[in-house]
């Protein structure tokens, strides 16, 4: 039987008007980047909010785990980010906001690998070429992985979405520190992880 993918998210009704101008913006990724993130720019402010939202953390179990097969088919766990602060982000091409906090995290990681795992979690449905030339073109240098195949369950793992993007903190014990829905920069990520794991 085929699957119809269905995204738990209750979204504004500003969220799917921007949803939709972006949607019709999907001709212009064949563009360049630099093209493509003027767009962006050009439309943040149809967008931007003053604050970003922190939900109160989901209760999670004392053995939180999940297994996540990412597009090279490498497989993840709660053991791959063991020592490792973790910070899974859900995010889709179609979200304007998503793409515009995915440099920060590109930098972050860049530079923080050693002590923080990221995870990129697409939540749309699923396009392999289309998200491998979405990776190549922001140039993200950390792990991507698609709704599909037994991913579909472990998704479920970290709660439900209220909104996209949303990134999930957890320190290197497991437990969930913080879950932000919206846009959030390095400035963000750095109030959650000691600062002495973030200066270079």
């Amino acid at each position: 039987m085929k699957k119809t993918l269905i995204i738990p998210v209750r979204l504004s009704k500003k969220f799917t008007q921007l949803a939709l101008v972006f949607a019709l913006l999907l001709p212009f990724q064949t563009c360049n980047a630099s093209i493509f993130d003027d767009l962006l720019n050009w439309l943040s402010p149809l967008w931007a909010t003053s604050e970003i939202e922190v939900a109160e953390p989901i209760a999670t179990t004392a053995k939180f785990s999940f297994e996540l097969v990412d597009m090279d088919g490498n497989v993840h766990t709660e053991n791959s980010a063991q020592d490792k602060y973790l910070i899974v982000n859900f995010w889709a091409t179609w979200c304007p906001p998503c793409l515009k906090e995915i440099p920060a995290f590109v930098e972050f990681y860049n530079n923080h690998s050693d002590t923080v795992e990221i995870l990129g979690l697409n939540y749309e449905g699923v396009d392999f070429e289309a998200v491998t030339n979405f990776k190549e073109r922001f140039s993200v240098n950390y792990p991507i992985i698609l709704f599909a195949g037994s991913n579909e369950v472990e998704y479920a793992k970290f709660g439900d979405l209220v909104g996209m993007p949303t990134t999930l903190i957890y320190d290197p014990s497991g437990e969930l520190l913080h879950t932000f829905i919206g846009e959030i920069g390095i400035e963000e990520l750095a109030q959650f992880i000691p600062l002495e794991l973030v200066t270079e």
